[in-house]
Protein backbone atom coordinates (compact mmCIF):
# COMPACT_ATOMS: atom_id res chain seq x y z
CA UNK A 1 0.00 0.00 0.00
CA UNK A 2 3.02 2.44 1.15
CA UNK A 3 4.51 1.36 -2.20
CA UNK A 4 1.37 2.41 -4.19
CA UNK A 5 1.46 5.39 -2.84
CA UNK A 6 4.80 6.74 -3.02
CA UNK A 7 4.63 5.69 -6.98
CA UNK A 8 1.38 7.72 -7.05
CA UNK A 9 3.17 10.35 -5.25
CA UNK A 10 6.31 10.66 -8.07
CA UNK A 11 3.82 10.30 -11.01
CA UNK A 12 2.03 13.53 -9.71
CA UNK A 13 5.26 15.15 -8.76
CA UNK A 14 6.24 14.35 -12.48
CA UNK A 15 2.88 15.68 -14.32
CA UNK A 16 3.68 19.01 -12.28
CA UNK A 17 6.69 18.97 -13.32
CA UNK A 18 5.95 18.81 -16.93
CA UNK A 19 3.15 21.02 -16.92
CA UNK A 20 5.02 23.88 -15.38
CA UNK A 21 7.82 23.21 -18.23
CA UNK A 22 5.28 23.03 -20.95
CA UNK A 23 2.89 26.06 -19.50
CA UNK A 24 4.64 27.71 -16.96
CA UNK A 25 3.92 31.23 -18.35
CA UNK A 26 -0.38 29.72 -18.12
CA UNK A 27 -0.39 28.29 -15.01
CA UNK A 28 -2.19 30.28 -12.01
CA UNK A 29 -0.61 31.29 -8.95
CA UNK A 30 -2.54 30.22 -6.74
CA UNK A 31 -3.08 26.39 -8.23
CA UNK A 32 -1.37 23.86 -5.53
CA UNK A 33 0.17 20.97 -6.26
CA UNK A 34 -0.98 17.46 -7.88
CA UNK A 35 -4.04 17.31 -10.18
CA UNK A 36 -5.75 19.74 -11.85
CA UNK A 37 -8.89 20.01 -14.15
CA UNK A 38 -9.83 23.17 -15.09
CA UNK A 39 -9.81 25.74 -11.95
CA UNK A 40 -9.99 22.55 -9.81
CA UNK A 41 -6.84 20.94 -8.63
CA UNK A 42 -6.59 17.91 -6.22
CA UNK A 43 -3.70 16.66 -3.54
CA UNK A 44 -3.65 14.96 -0.61
CA UNK A 45 -5.10 11.15 -2.38
CA UNK A 46 -5.35 8.34 0.23
CA UNK A 47 -6.94 5.07 -0.52
CA UNK A 48 -8.45 3.37 1.97
CA UNK A 49 -7.31 0.32 3.85
CA UNK A 50 -10.77 -1.74 4.85
CA UNK A 51 -12.49 -0.37 0.79
CA UNK A 52 -9.15 -0.43 -1.95
CA UNK A 53 -11.62 1.15 -4.37
CA UNK A 54 -12.36 3.98 -2.28
CA UNK A 55 -10.11 7.19 -2.81
CA UNK A 56 -10.21 10.51 -0.35
CA UNK A 57 -8.84 13.52 -2.25
CA UNK A 58 -8.23 17.33 -0.98
CA UNK A 59 -9.73 19.96 -3.88
CA UNK A 60 -9.22 23.24 -3.93
CA UNK A 61 -10.55 26.16 -6.78
CA UNK A 62 -9.16 29.35 -7.96
CA UNK A 63 -11.13 31.41 -5.34
CA UNK A 64 -9.83 29.62 -2.62
CA UNK A 65 -12.52 27.00 -2.00
CA UNK A 66 -12.10 23.60 -0.45
CA UNK A 67 -12.83 20.61 1.13
CA UNK A 68 -12.35 16.84 1.54
CA UNK A 69 -14.03 14.16 -1.11
CA UNK A 70 -13.91 10.84 -1.44
CA UNK A 71 -14.48 8.82 -4.82
CA UNK A 72 -16.09 4.97 -5.22
CA UNK A 73 -13.15 4.65 -7.79
CA UNK A 74 -15.50 1.21 -9.09
CA UNK A 75 -18.67 3.72 -10.12
CA UNK A 76 -17.06 7.14 -10.57
CA UNK A 77 -19.72 8.39 -7.47
CA UNK A 78 -18.03 11.62 -5.82
CA UNK A 79 -19.47 11.85 -2.29
CA UNK A 80 -20.56 14.45 -1.30
CA UNK A 81 -22.87 15.39 -4.06
CA UNK A 82 -22.93 18.99 -3.26
CA UNK A 83 -20.57 21.55 -2.14
CA UNK A 84 -18.38 24.39 -2.46
CA UNK A 85 -16.21 23.40 -5.27
CA UNK A 86 -17.67 22.63 -8.90
CA UNK A 87 -18.85 19.17 -9.28
CA UNK A 88 -17.49 18.63 -12.39
CA UNK A 89 -14.22 19.84 -12.39
CA UNK A 90 -14.30 17.75 -8.99
CA UNK A 91 -15.21 14.89 -10.61
CA UNK A 92 -12.81 15.30 -13.37
CA UNK A 93 -9.87 15.43 -11.04
CA UNK A 94 -11.39 12.52 -8.90
CA UNK A 95 -11.83 9.86 -11.78
CA UNK A 96 -8.20 11.01 -12.92
CA UNK A 97 -6.68 10.21 -9.73
CA UNK A 98 -8.32 6.69 -9.48
CA UNK A 99 -6.72 5.97 -12.64
CA UNK A 100 -3.36 7.03 -12.23
CA UNK A 101 -3.87 5.02 -8.86
CA UNK A 102 -4.94 2.07 -10.82
CA UNK A 103 -1.80 2.48 -13.43
CA UNK A 104 0.38 2.93 -10.26
CA UNK A 105 -0.76 -0.79 -9.16
CA UNK A 106 0.06 -2.49 -12.42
Amino acid sequence: MRHLLQKLRILLVAAGLTGLMLGGAMAPAAASPGICVGPVCGDGFERSGTYPWLLRLRVVDQQGRHERLAIDCRSGVLTPLAGPVERGYAQAVAQRACRFTLEAAA
